[in-house]
């Protein structure tokens, strides 16, 4: 069941008049938590008890932590809240680790042993991985850290957590959301707003738009062209598709995940603020993926000594987080690669302390336009992380240098960008809408997003909310493809 299915939108719909025909946050709490399951169970209904054990696991572990706030200072009971630490550390990093990289650690272990001369044939398991395992733990994880750390208070409602940790809009794929931020949410009454539902129904609207009309199109020409044997100014704009494909699918899953949160009363964190209008590739980090990039700052970063042991250390924590980001994305090298490479272009910026633009700031700053010398630095740190781009989407590590290579020795030839010629038709019904795309999100990057339209006409507004709809409606590929960020 995915957001971009007409199952989803009868669900959503049936579960929204449920949850506010009845007052009791206890038993709205209880809905949603049953739903949620329900919605996790879609795709295979043994995901359910992978996280119902990472939900209890660590809402008893909370429970123990803050039992110890009781015991007398000192050795003992600081050995008590760090095994109650590890026991979470060990069940979140140890489903991830079973369905995630059991195989490609036990591949490796071969290769490795192979090379000195040793055979080893260690079995590896067929295991489906499970959607979204990645983002729950993480957030499970996330928020026993936070109670061990006295930031945050142990939950005491096993319904409150359940409901927390499968709240169905960014179960799948996030925003990652802080206990701190989140959780009062599920313990505070909420009455329905209707300002707020108008508003989150145009965020999940547009988020539509950015997978149905633009993510999936471009998904068209990359899934078919984006080969090592194509030519070189094919791959070059595969390259500049996929970019924007990923884009577009990433930040549209998750506007309709917060928007789609706002019906029910809760606000999610914003996990997108238009990362290609970035003037540096640490700045575009602290506006793509917000929720997962402050994650590893604050539980990864920070606990390797973040930069306060001087900038040596401060560059090889800040590769070391990056890298740990790329394997997080997938168990591959090119993975491995991808966050390798975005972490040498920040390191610079990040270690000097030249940028301190933050998501909330106007991208591009407040004038119409960036200027000669920002769009120069926006095409810079857009074309580096392209780069990066090619070992995210190639198959290998050897894929992705095939791809760069033909790039860089082909599109130097006027001749070879006739090959682009086959693909004319397609080009010329796609970009329109990307350009299209791309002006609408810089005239509106002082909101949070696109369809915040409160200076027009209602009547100018809902011509334009059923356009959007019916339009991307049209240009809906015949089989959509899943969002992206299910494979994590």
């Amino acid at each position: 069941m995915t957001f971009n299915s007409l199952t989803f939108f009868v669900f959503a719909t049936v579960v929204f008049a449920a949850y506010w025909a009845v007052r009791s946050r206890r038993t709205q709490n209880m809905l949603l938590l049953v739903v949620s399951y329900v919605f996790y169970g879609w795709w295979d209904w043994r995901f359910c008890g992978l996280i119902a054990a990472s939900s209890a696991v660590d809402f008893g572990v909370g429970l123990w932590l803050s039992r110890t706030q009781d015991e007398q200072p000192g050795p003992r009971r600081q050995r008590h809240r760090r095994t109650a630490l590890a026991l979470s550390i060990a069940t979140n990093l140890g489903l991830l680790g079973v369905f995630k990289y059991y195989n490609f650690f036990a591949d490796n272990l071969v290769l490795g042993a192979a090379s000195l001369g040793v055979s080893l044939s260690p079995s590896t398991l067929q295991l489906v991985l499970p959607v979204g395992i990645s983002f729950y733990t993480f957030q499970t994880l996330g928020t026993t850290i936070d109670v061990y750390r006295g930031r945050l208070g142990a939950c005491r409602s096993l319904v409150d957590y359940f409901a927390y940790v499968s709240f169905f809009p960014q179960l799948v794929a996030g925003p990652i959301e802080r206990g701190a931020r989140l959780l009062p949410q599920f313990q505070r009454d909420r009455r329905f707003d209707a300002g707020l539902a108008a508003d989150g129904l145009c965020q999940a609207l547009w988020g539509f738009v950015q997978k149905a009309a633009l993510a999936d199109n471009l998904a068209t020409l990359v899934n078919d062209y984006y080969i090592p044997t194509s030519p070189g100014p094919v791959l070059a704009v595969c390259t500049v598709a996929f970019a924007f494909q990923i884009y577009w699918d990433f930040a549209g899953y998750s506007n309709i995940a917060i928007g789609t949160a706002r019906l029910f009363g809760f606000s999610l964190s914003r996990n997108f603020a238009l990362p290609y209008f970035s003037r540096s590739v640490a700045e575009f980090w602290r506006r793509w993926h917000i929720s997962l990039s402050t994650w590893f700052r604050d539980y990864v970063y920070v606990p390797l000594g973040g930069n306060k042991r001087g900038r040596a250390r401060q560059a090889i924590n800040i590769l070391l987080t990056f890298v740990i980001s790329g394997l997080w994305h997938g168990a591959a090298w090119h993975f491995v690669a991808w966050g390798a490479i975005n972490g040498l272009a920040a390191m610079p910026t990040i270690v000097s302390g030249r940028s301190r633009a933050q998501p909330v700031d106007t991208p591009g700053g407040e004038g119409s336009s960036p200027g000669l010398r920002g769009a120069l630095q926006m095409l810079a740190t857009f074309s580096i992380v392209c780069v990066g781009w090619v070992f995210f989407r190639a198959t290998s590590v050897e894929a992705a240098l095939q791809i760069l290579t033909r790039i860089v020795t082909e599109c130097g030839d006027i001749a070879a960008w006739s090959s682009l010629a086959a693909h004319e038709q397609y080009l010329r019904a796609i970009m329109p809408l990307a350009v299209l795309g791309v002006m609408a999100e810089w005239l509106q990057r002082r909101h949070p997003h696109v369809l915040v339209l409160d200076a027009w006409p209602r009547w100018s507004r809902w011509a334009l909310y059923t356009m959007l709809f019916w339009g991307a409606m049209y240009v809906l590929p015949e089989t959509p493809p899943e969002f992206i960020y299910f494979q994590f």
